[in-house]
């Protein structure tokens, strides 16, 4: 038997037993940054989705649909065809848009088995826009919980049994590896549960001593043991009328186990050296990276903390949440980082041993090689091969690797070279700067010191509209016509007229 056996999970967005899942493409990275997270969710049978610039429609739950809309991507669809047994196939389009798979630049169609389509492909278009391919067994809710941040199923689902805990006073079992969320989770509950005015008191258990462990739990009694000649108030007598949060319950004491069992089942417990029973509300909830099935853990203690168990999906079982992941991550760090599409593409398809919290260091250091002007790559960043990238999907299609471009001194580019690299490249920054060989940041600086080439808050708003109405409405034939950045250019176009 497994923790998933004693799982419950809300009903509220599953769908039907035995229905087939749903054919999802997530925006996992896109210039403009509102629109990471949104989806186009497909039909449950086969059928066919046509990707292209104006189709299909990608949205936030509740939000309005919108198309990818970025010139970097074909008017010409990239097809995706999925057959009676749930394969689908990449057929690409009839332009010269850079289509990469994981990576890989591919020439020809590829077709994908539904366990790869479950694992998610990252697809780089235009080498502006990451998408994930993948399947959706629930639909998108809006279903926020503080701290805990995903579009995909396994994160909704999370979401909901969190919700629907929060309301109880059942004991919570938390797994799943190390840097999954745990801990949020626990937050999570406590915050949104009838407790939240009261204090949430965590503890690690792997950090108490097998001598003080029951002291630090339950407290002492005044010269309950050397050193303490006045009584000690514990972990539950803290956490009374609150949350009590043991991370690490696998690593508790075996002495302690037994006290922990009588403490969960009527909140009674005895401070160390004391002569009578004291009381705890304290709600438990625990967290373990261990299988305490088969670990040597009290099963009556086990069986006690499983009220109701939520095991935390994989950061590689839910590739689709990494764009929104790393919006979030680099907010709470209070980095303003401008990541290369190439960059996003690798960490969507990294397996990530270390979950959500290696991710959180490595854009860290992305944002320090960004600063000072380098173009930061998985490998460099995590110090191990790209498992995932090497990886071709089954069976292998034609693909070529394209050459790399040589790195160029930004001193040593011209003007001339700036602007064919724009012109070329849909007045797009990111595409411009890998075209050229340089970082984005270096190429803004050149562009600053441009002199046939505008700043968007330069340009009067009449002239803007004039350029919208010849382009028909067309954004990068705009900043064609205007010769400026096309997406700072439809920021101001939205903030001149938001309507």
């Amino acid at each position: 038997m497994t923790y998933s056996d004693f799982t419950l999970t809300s009903p509220l967005s599953e769908l039907e037993d035995g229905a087939a899942a749903l054919l999802t493409v997530t925006i996992v990275w896109h210039p403009d940054r509102s629109r990471i997270g949104e989806q186009f969710v497909g039909g449950a049978g086969g059928g066919i989705v046509e990707l292209n610039r104006f189709l299909p429609l990608f949205m936030h739950p509740g939000g309005d649909g919108l198309p990818l809309g970025h010139g970097g991507i074909s008017r010409q669809p990239l097809r995706l065809v999925r057959d009676a047994n749930d394969e689908v196939t990449l057929t690409l389009p009839a332009s010269p848009m850079a289509v990469e798979v994981n990576g890989r630049i591919v020439k020809d169609a590829i077709h994908f088995s539904a366990a790869q389509i479950a694992d998610g492909q990252i697809l780089t278009l235009g080498r502006a826009l990451v998408l994930c391919l993948h399947w959706m067994h629930r639909l998108p809710v809006p279903n926020s919980v503080p701290g805990f941040i995903g579009v995909g199923g396994a994160s909704i689902a999370v979401r909901e049994q969190i919700q629907m805990v929060a309301r109880t006073g059942m004991p919570v079992l938390l797994v799943g590896e190390t840097g999954t969320g745990k801990e949020i989770a626990a937050r999570a509950i406590h915050a949104l549960s009838g407790r939240g005015h009261a204090p949430l008191v965590a503890v690690n258990m792997a950090a108490l001593g097998e001598a003080m462990a029951a002291s630090e739990l339950f407290g002492a009694a005044p010269g309950a043991y050397p050193g303490a000649p006045a009584a000690r108030a514990g972990l539950f007598a803290q956490a009374d009328g609150g949350t009590l949060f043991l991370d690490e319950i696998g690593n508790a004491p075996a002495a302690v186990q037994p006290m922990l069992l009588r403490a969960i089942e009527g909140g009674h417990y005895r401070p160390i050296g004391a002569s009578e029973d004291r009381h705890s509300s304290a709600r438990l909830i625990a967290a373990s990276d261990q299988d305490l099935d088969a670990a040597a853990f009290n099963q009556a203690l086990l069986h006690r903390l499983e009220g109701f168990v939520i095991r935390m999906p994989l950061l590689r079982q839910r590739r689709e949440d990494v764009g929104v992941l790393i919006v979030d991550l680099l907010r709470q760090q209070g980095i303003d980082a401008d990541l290369p599409a190439a960059l996003v593409a690798e960490l969507a398809a990294h397996d990530w041993p270390g979950n959500v919290r290696q991710l959180s260091n490595v854009l860290q250091r992305a944002a320090l090689v960004l600063r000072e002007g380098g173009v930061p790559t998985l490998e460099q960043l995590t110090g191990s091969a790209r498992a995932k990238m090497e990886e071709a999907p089954e069976p292998e299609p034609v693909v070529e690797q394209e050459p790399a471009v040589s790195r160029r001194r930004p001193s040593k580019l011209s003007d001339a070279d700036v602007l064919e690299a724009m012109a070329g490249n849909d007045w797009n920054i990111q595409a411009a700067a890998q075209a050229l060989g340089i970082s984005r940041p270096s190429l803004y600086k050149l562009l600053e010191d441009h002199p046939d080439i505008r700043r968007p808050e330069s340009i009067a708003e009449d002239d803007i509209a004039r350029a919208m109405a010849a382009s028909a409405g067309d954004i990068e034939r705009c900043a064609a016509l205007l010769k400026t950045p096309a997406e700072a250019l439809r920021r101001r176009w939205r903030l001149l007229r938001p309507n």
